[in-house]
């Protein structure tokens, strides 16, 4: 087996044509942002986590009903722009903001080398979710980036190989993480740029 960024679906290998942003390896590559929190180690992330895979499974059902209208996440929100409920456009647009949470908290780490976790992911939630969460939400949060590990450890894991191999030099996983990263938060500002346009985060 690989280290983990070797086996799942990077944000940078997601499909965008004129038409949008492939769902299915987008929905694939978020699922691999939930596994990613595994290696953080902390439990207190689980609300994280389980955020995470209930917006994806909201997308993925909208998909499942109409993949023809739905194989970009774009074509997905367009299409459902005029029912009563729009759980999908919802979901997909509190995924972005987890997602980008999480972008932003691991370019803080990237960026400054001596800066641990709880600080990177501290200054993220300043800037992405803490405006649309309430005070016990906001608590929840604290406990979670509090518990956060060693920035040495969670990256020890990244480099690991579940099979019990060599691990992968820092290099390499910092050159996966980047393209990870890149890809990601391109994908992020786009859609959040078209929902703004199109007013589809209006009610939400």
């Amino acid at each position: 087996m690989a280290p983990y960024l070797d086996t799942v679906t990077s944000f940078a290998d997601v499909p965008i044509t004129d038409a949008g942003v492939d769902t299915l390896a987008f929905l694939k590559a978020s699922e691999g942002v939930v596994g990613l929190f595994d290696h953080l180690g902390s439990t207190a992330f689980g609300v994280v986590q389980s955020d995470l895979k209930g917006n994806i499974a909201k997308v993925r059902a909208r998909y499942d009903e109409t993949p023809t209208l739905s194989n970009t996440l774009e074509k997905l929100v367009e299409n459902e722009k005029g029912e009563k409920k729009r759980k999908a456009t919802e979901g997909l647009l509190w995924l972005l903001r987890g997602l980008s949470f999480t972008c932003k908290a691991l370019q803080n780490a990237q960026a400054n080398a001596s800066e641990e976790l709880a600080a990177a992911f501290a200054k993220a939630y300043d800037v992405t979710l803490k405006g649309f969460h309430n005070f016990v939400v906001k608590g929840i949060f604290s406990v979670a980036m509090k518990a956060c590990p060693y920035r040495a450890d969670f990256f020890n894991k990244l480099k690991a190989d579940p099979a019990g191999g060599p691990p992968a030099s820092d290099e390499h996983v910092a050159e996966c993480l980047n393209k990870w990263l890149i890809g990601l938060d391109g994908i992020v500002t786009r859609l959040q740029t078209f929902y703004k346009a199109g007013g589809h985060d209006k009610g939400f």
